[in-house]
């Protein structure tokens, strides 16, 4: 329609030089006619009218003439490009009903992970790697696509851009940006598109759960009735964290700290509130009870830590590094009030009022419990695997299959581990090494799980460790300390090694040092190496405030050897590193 509107303007537009043009010529003609004949004025004048006459009447039949011709074209290109629309449309909407509508879930997929976090991305990146072609689909109860869990305890809360930690981007101890996200969004496509996709893809369905696994069919059923068959599966589902009967009621006073979106609900309830109690010295209620401290340094919010124990993580450090780790939490503005577990809770008012079992009563706004995971095993029954009773999670073999054609990763698996036994992990590292591993083994690579993952806790930038095997505090220890410097920081450390967050980077390689006497020094624990014993060999080797050495314990663990000077095999981990390089 716009091209023969188009050629009708045109048309117009050349019809009207057309009379332009006749009426300048017809001047013309009749100027020079009357100067050049020699006639009487009055014959003259009579002549030149009679004269003109011709030429306008051949210009007027011109024009019509010409105007006919364009209009017709017109006309004629009109018709046949409406006729063409007509056609194309007719066209589009025939090929609209030959096309199958895809539906939204797929009936059917090549490879199915269960579970949105780490250890199932690491599966899918293991999967591609050795089959390009691959096609994954991811399904998680979570809205968001999967993202690394470490620093919702840790970085996100030291960030001096609030907007910024909104969006869930936080600056990382080495200085560098990032958000938390393993990949953007583009990287995966929609679920009703991953069966046309001959060069394969990654699809996430969000907001599904799957509710049953029938090995027999080779099948899972999501929450909503859905049916998806697949060739291989991966369960790796995680848990959910614990809640204490107490705090049941308390409804929105209690956070359950463990999904992005804990984060961002937390982190606006801390703006808006005076006092908020953590209940838990593990790992997670320590970094927490740490990172609201400082943003209480800022704003003025009171924190408070409660739990049984006599020192943070006590169930991990012995009694002399716990009781030190303690004072460095309370430098960092946290009331800790150990030995002590909630006995009643009750609402008073807009508050929540808590009597411990030494008698005190607290009375807080909020409440965050971090007393550990509840590991999800709802699967177990339907797809007939067995649970392990003393570790939980789902007991695997040492390929991390726990039937044909499903696999468990993370914290879910229970695996064997050939130098310390059947063991369960609930850390970053392992999550990221046994979904790698599983999913290289749903791709036929037959691998055993052989791997000693390690593990990491930041109290801040500045206080960290790092540890591998069996950490508990029941074994036996021996504790080899030194004087840290400004390198020996969890800061310091990332800025080094450029990486943000820790993992399994390390080398396998075992530097061989000489035997250096070791100074005497007042006792203290800025860095050291603590070895966890079993029947006088190592099993655990935790490395406080020394970084990227965890290839060197996992090598002493693996040997089995029984040692007689602990101070010389300390400096393996160059634990007096400045005497080096003197």
């Amino acid at each position: 329609m716009y091209r023969c509107g188009r050629t009708c303007n045109q048309a117009r537009i050349f019809v009207r030089n057309l009379k332009k043009n006749e009426e300048t010529s017809q001047n013309i003609f009749s100027r020079t006619y009357r100067f050049t004949r020699k006639e009487p004025a009055n014959r003259l004048q009579l002549y030149s009218h009679r004269s003109l006459d011709l030429p306008a009447h051949i210009g007027s039949l011109l024009c019509i003439g010409t105007g006919m011709i364009f209009f017709g074209a017109a006309a004629f290109q009109c018709s046949s490009e409406a006729k063409a629309a007509e056609k194309q449309e007719d066209d589009e909407e025939a090929q609209t009903e030959e096309e199958p509508v895809l539906p939204e879930i797929p009936e059917s997929t090549q490879y199915l992970l269960i579970g949105g976090g780490t250890a199932s991305h690491s599966a899918m990146r293991a999967i591609k790697k050795r089959d390009p072609t691959a096609k994954i689909l991811i399904i998680t109860e979570e809205e968001m696509r999967p993202y690394m869990r470490p620093p919702l305890s840790k970085e996100l809360w030291f960030s001096d851009d609030k907007e910024a930690a909104k969006e869930l981007q936080f600056k990382q101890w080495n200085g560098k940006w990032r958000n938390l996200f393993y990949e953007e969004e583009d990287f995966y496509v929609k679920p009703s598109k991953l069966p046309t996709l001959t060069s394969g893809g990654v699809a996430l369905l969000r907001g599904k759960k799957v509710t049953k696994i029938s090995p027999k069919h080779s099948s899972v059923t999501l929450d909503d009735g859905t049916e998806i068959k697949y060739e291989k599966c991966l369960i790796a589902t995680g848990g959910e964290p614990k809640n204490l009967p107490a705090f049941k009621k308390l409804g929105n006073k209690t956070t359950l700290f463990r999904k992005a979106s804990d984060f961002v609900s937390l982190d606006a309830i801390t703006d808006n509130i005076e006092s908020i109690t953590v209940i838990g010295g593990g790992f997670m209620g320590s970094e927490l009870a740490c990172a609201l401290g400082h943003k209480g340094a800022k704003s003025g919010l009171k924190v408070r830590q409660i739990f049984p124990e006599s020192g943070n993580m006590g169930r991990v450090f012995p009694e002399y590094l716990t009781k030190w780790t303690t004072e460095k939490v309370q430098k960092e503005g946290v009331e800790v009030i150990t030995d002590s577990v909630v006995k009643s809770v009750s609402r008073d008012g807009a508050k929540v009022k808590m009597t411990l079992s030494n008698g005190e009563e607290i009375t807080t706004d909020h409440v965050v419990v971090a007393v550990g995971l509840d590991i999800d095993t709802s699967l177990a029954e339907s797809a007939g695997i067995e649970v392990d009773e003393v570790h939980g999670g789902y007991r695997v073999n040492a390929e991390l299959q726990a039937r044909n054609n499903i696999w468990v990763a993370g914290d879910a698996s229970c695996f064997y581990d050939i130098k310390l036994g059947r063991r369960r992990v609930e850390h970053h590292d392992h999550a990221v090494v046994s979904g790698r591993l599983a999913g290289e083994n749903m791709t036929g690579a037959g691998k055993p799980y052989w791997h000693q993952s390690m593990f990491w806790s930041d109290l801040g930038p500045d206080v960290g460790y790092e540890a591998i095997g069996l950490v508990d505090s029941a074994l036996p220890t021996v504790g080899v300390f030194a004087k840290a410097t400004a390198e020996d920081t969890p800061r310091a450390a990332a800025e080094a090694s450029g990486e943000g967050i820790r993992s399994e980077q390390d080398s396998e390689n075992v530097e061989q040092m000489q035997s250096i006497p070791t100074s005497e020094e007042k006792e203290e624990f800025g860095k050291g190496v603590i070895f966890y014993l079993r029947k006088n060999k190592v099993v655990g080797v935790l490395l406080w405030n020394i970084f990227g050495r965890t290839g060197v314990a996992r090598k002493i663990i693996r040997d089995q050897q029984e040692y007689e000077d602990y101070s010389e095999l300390a400096k393996l981990f160059k634990i007096h590193r400045e005497e080096f390089e003197e």
